[in-house]
């Protein structure tokens, strides 16, 4: 089982099976290494890692950190943070938790190139995008040959990810009354959204990474793969650009650049040769997999891109491109099942544009789930309690909903009489006014009635 797969994993489920989201987290953080960083794959079975595959995916460390906050902020069960874990499997290094988070935060924080941003490593989330490999021989796994890690090479993606969870750390500091390393922590993600306003931004999007020699990838100075779509979702879901305009123009770039009928692909323009310095990722035809196909498991990080800028019209159009249920009517290009997500769908640049690939081999479902209910619907989990925060489309009307919260049941009803994307004019706590959109965690058993009167 994959580091980042499993964590992404809970973001889908934690809310039904917590405990079990609780024992995962354990069994994930136990494969870490005392420095921070982690093993790429464990067995299920033995929870040791896999040392084949090994380490250097320099992205691992912080979803361990996404895994652990959406279980805090599901549950509000602090004691997680207080289990004693093994490093490497290693019970005479075992520490709590928490020393795992700080280890996880510590990495990233440490490991930066000359630009300021998180050195890639082997590969960030992307991992046929391999910019420390050179696999110049047909038959060689670009995945462990090679260096996993290089002094240059650095991920305006993994960048994203420590504004966005590195926030949350902070949170979690914060709530455990550690505000030096807070304040510290925030100072870090303060610092790195700067670099990547600077070094990351390309002047209508996000740049992807840069190589092993220090030039842009996913630049308008690459002749082919000038923008990415991964950095564009992480980034603005981190906040990134939001009140200076930078996120506003990214996603437009996406939706001028990357989208199609049947969703948002990868890249643009498609590789039409192998480039030594990318790796695995020039070497698909175009259009097919990582090589400007539609990747099904980062489209939703536009989907949540969209609401963070209150684009609810838009937010719901892209999460309509993928969902299973809106693909009857294409069912014949399609061609996988009608219930489940595939791994890829050929993009514009394949002559199967529209054909789905490799279905249920993906982490779509949990992140998809994350889009609608808490990006699209806004019923979101904090640490403090429930925020409802709704960014839908003008002609929803009526929304219902129920949703179970920490032992309490919450029936949900949005009102948008006015045709609003976003914004919450008035909030109703069973039948009382209410400021702002936070309500605080109900007692066990109750339950709670909630009227949203959506507008500005």
């Amino acid at each position: 089982m994959g580091f980042r797969d499993s964590c992404q994993d809970l973001l889908g489920f934690v809310h039904m099976i917590p405990q079990r989201a609780r024992e995962r987290i354990l069994d994930i953080a136990a494969t870490q290494f005392p420095d921070g960083s982690a093993y790429h794959q464990y067995q299920p079975l033995t929870k040791k890692g896999n040392r084949d595959v090994g380490t250097g995916f320099n992205d691992d460390p912080l979803w361990l950190i996404a895994g652990t906050a959406a279980y805090l902020r599901e549950t509000g069960d602090w004691s997680i943070l207080d289990e004693s874990v093994a490093f490497d499997n290693d019970a005479s290094k075992a520490q709590p938790l928490m020393e795992h988070l700080r280890r996880s935060f510590r990495f990233t924080r440490t490991h930066l190139g000359p630009h300021g941003l998180p050195l890639i490593g082997r590969a960030d989330w992307n991992d046929c995008l391999n910019l420390n490999c050179f696999s110049e021989h047909p038959g060689e796994s670009f995945q462990i040959t090679g260096p996993s890690e290089g002094p240059v090479a650095e991920s305006v993606f993994i960048a994203g990810m420590f504004v966005k969870y590195g926030r949350a750390y902070a949170d979690i500091c914060r709530h455990l009354g550690l505000d030096a390393e807070a304040a510290e922590a925030a100072d870090a993600v303060a610092e790195m959204e700067k670099t990547v306003l600077g070094a990351g931004w390309d002047g209508a999007w996000f740049r992807r990474a840069y190589d092993a020699f220090g030039a842009p990838v996913g630049s308008q100075e690459c002749a082919e793969g000038q923008i990415f779509i991964e950095p564009q979702g992480m980034c603005v879901m981190a906040g990134i650009g939001k009140e200076t305009g930078e996120a506003a123009k990214a996603l437009r770039s996406v939706e001028d650049r990357l989208d199609s009928k049947f969703g948002i692909v990868l890249l643009q323009p498609a590789y039409t040769k192998y480039y030594l310095n990318l790796g695995e990722i020039s070497s698909y035809p175009p259009g097919y997999k990582e090589n400007a196909g539609i990747f099904c498991h980062n489209n939703p990080w536009i989907t949540c891109g969209e609401a963070v800028l209150g684009h609810g019209a838009r937010a719901f159009e892209t999460y309509r491109k993928i969902c299973p249920a809106y693909l009857e009517s294409v069912s014949e290009i399609h061609r996988t099942e009608p219930y489940v997500y595939s791994q890829m769908v050929a993009g514009k640049d394949a002559p199967t544009f529209g054909e789905a690939k490799n279905s249920w081999l993906t982490g779509t479902a949990a992140w998809t789930f994350v889009s609608i209910s808490q990006a699209i619907l806004g019923v979101q989990p904090e640490l403090e309690g429930l925020r409802i925060d709704p960014c839908i489309p003008p002609e929803w009307k009526t929304v219902t909903l129920t949703r179970r919260f920490r032992g309490a049941q919450y029936h949900i009803t949005i009102e948008n009489t006015d045709g609003a994307e976003h914004g919450v004019r008035a909030l109703y706590v069973n039948g009382k006014p209410q400021e702002g959109n936070l309500i605080a965690p109900a007692a066990p058993g109750s339950v709670v009635s909630v009227r949203v009167v959506m507008g500005n």
